[in-house]
């Protein structure tokens, strides 16, 4: 079935960009560890999401790059949501439009957000099928969870097209959370004084990255968060436990101070934990929020989700890690560019979004006897700041680092690159020209990420009340820069200062001041005989596998004070 499909999309897609398809690139495959559990009832309740037209994107970009500068006037002058909203709503005419849509179609139980931007409407699938020409609904199931998308591309009416940019619940599956291995022998984590150590812990990060037991959070407006979209929780037991293990030389909280969404049953996930533990002992004594959905309905996208909530919540943490990602050439453009502006949106509002590279490397995409690297999104996206990993280059023992050759990294398909970071990825270029991957392989024109990098391999965490070594990925390391970024937050409000915000324009311009460069080391790409496995190396400066390296946590907080 999916061969047959492969090749009868292409001639489909000339088409179906002029006849009302919205996201007419949109991969509808359902990969294979989803299992097919038949048609979804006519009468059966959807949720599906509508994307709103927005006005003003290329004005709210400006202002992104004017209050993210350090040398414009306007920085960190930040906005409130309602101005925001004042800025993207959609006309007039695109909200009556979608409104009379819907309801000639008798959809009237329609939640909206502050910005006006989104619609999240309940209706039968039924209804959904009519609304929405060509889609079909059924129901898949992996791992004991259950979804509800279409198994073919939807379309929209002519009159409403130009007033949606996609709609959510059709597509996009959640992912799939990482194999993280686990080891058999559980012992506790023992330091010794010599700077040995059988693995990363909160202690041993301090200790790499110069962070001292005084560097902990004591601002009262401060907050940060992680968001998780896997079917899976964190345990307020395990994080206790974890605190209590590994906490002890500095102040810390032991709490999460709010969640929101649903905290699911059963036993905490692996992936949840290490976000939780790990940005609450590096951005210690910080209040922290979770933001997790297991409990959402099957039709809606848990990523999506998140977005809606942001544009709905006038109060929000100030840094926000991620550890979730898809292939840029599974999504549509339109889906993509309009993720784009609510990073956009939360970055004008002084947030910063913090994505995790992913662990596959540069990525392999094969086309038929062609390979290519495959980018991920959103650490593609120009507007959010995107970390990758690296390992201690003697395992056991806090030395210097060099490339995680899992480390997610690459030049984006979609985006081209953005002008902050154009002459330091130049210079890459420049300078391993004699050893790049062939071009085929690669776009040297796109947003090149990641931005900076952390510790990735090898982990302690607590989980189900027993710690846990082994653990690995750039999700480790992204809730480890959240935090420190969290920290100098804290020392910037403490003073007066506004918060950090989208961090990219103000990174690049410190050219490396206050990180630790990592020079050593390769990521992976596609096994093949033209490039055998290896994707990018890292290099003096920037580079596609680690950015601009790690923090070297006192030095970056003196940088980041400096106005």
């Amino acid at each position: 079935m999916n061969t047959l499909l492969t090749f009868s999309l292409p001639l489909l897609f000339s088409s179906l960009v002029w006849s009302g398809y919205l996201e007419y690139d949109q991969d509808v495959l359902i990969p294979d560890d989803w299992n097919h559990g038949g048609r979804v009832d006519p009468t059966d309740q959807l949720e599906l999401t509508f994307a709103l037209k927005q006005q003003n994107s290329d004005l709210l970009e400006s202002i992104l790059g004017l209050v993210s500068d350090p040398d414009s006037g306007l920085y960190g002058k930040y906005l409130t949501l309602d101005e925001v909203s004042s800025l993207v709503r959609p006309s007039k005419l695109t909200q009556k439009v979608v409104h009379q849509w819907l309801q000639s179609h008798g959809i009237t139980n329609c939640l909206t957000v502050h910005t006006q931007d989104f619609l999240q409407c309940s209706m039968t699938a039924a209804v959904a099928e009519k609304l929405l020409p060509g889609s079909n609904f059924h129901r898949y199931t992996r791992d004991g969870h259950s979804v509800v998308r279409s198994s073919a591309p939807y379309s929209v009416h002519d009159d409403v097209h130009e007033h949606l940019d996609f709609v959510g619940g059709l597509h996009r599956l959640p992912p799939k959370g990482q194999d993280l291995s686990q080891a058999s022998s559980h012992r506790e984590m023992k330091q010794s004084d010599a700077g040995v150590h059988l693995g990363v812990t909160p202690a041993v990060l301090r200790a790499r990255y110069n962070l001292t037991a005084a560097d902990v959070g004591t601002a009262q407006n401060n907050s940060q968060a992680v968001a998780q979209f896997l079917e899976q929780y964190y345990s307020p037991a395990d994080l206790a436990e974890f605190m209590g293990m590994y906490g002890r030389s500095f102040q810390h909280l032991s709490q999460v101070d709010r969640v929101v969404g649903t905290q699911g049953e059963g036993k905490a996930g692996i992936e949840a934990s290490l976000d939780v533990e790990y940005i609450m002992s590096t951005g210690a004594n910080i209040s922290t929020w979770v933001f997790t959905n297991p409990g959402r309905h099957e039709s809606q996208e848990p990523f999506l989700q998140w977005m809606f909530l942001l544009s709905n919540m006038s109060d929000l943490p100030w840094v926000h890690t991620i550890s979730y990602g898809d292939d840029e050439d599974s999504l549509s453009t339109a889906y993509m560019m309009r993720i784009n502006t609510e990073f956009m949106k939360a970055g004008v509002r002084g947030i910063s979004l913090l994505f995790a590279s992913g662990d596959s490397g540069a990525g392999c995409r094969h086309l038929g006897k062609e390979n290519s690297f495959r980018p991920s999104f959103p650490a593609s996206s120009p507007y959010v700041t995107t970390v990758g990993g690296t390992s201690f280059k003697n395992p056991f023992k806090v030395t210097y680092e060099v490339t995680d050759y899992i480390s997610g990294g690459g030049f984006s398909n979609v985006f081209k690159m953005p002008d902050y970071q154009a002459s330091a990825v130049d210079g890459y270029l420049k300078t391993v020209a004699a050893t790049l991957p062939p071009k085929a392989y690669f776009n040297t024109s796109g947003r090149a990420y990641p931005d900076l990098a952390a510790l990735s391999d090898n982990y302690w965490v607590v989980i189900n009340k027993v710690p846990v070594p082994w653990v690995s990925g750039t999700s480790a390391s992204t809730p480890v820069v959240g935090g420190m970024l969290s920290l100098i937050n804290d020392q910037r409000l403490l003073q007066g200062l506004p918060v950090l915000g989208f961090l990219n324009p103000r990174l690049y311009k410190l050219k490396g001041k206050a990180m630790f460069d990592v020079t050593e080391g390769c990521h992976l790409s596609c096994l093949d005989e033209q490039v055998q496995g290896k994707g990018f190396c890292s290099a003096p400066s920037w580079d596609p596998v680690t950015g601009w390296g790690t923090p070297n946590y006192p030095e970056l907080l003196a940088a980041l004070l400096a106005e």
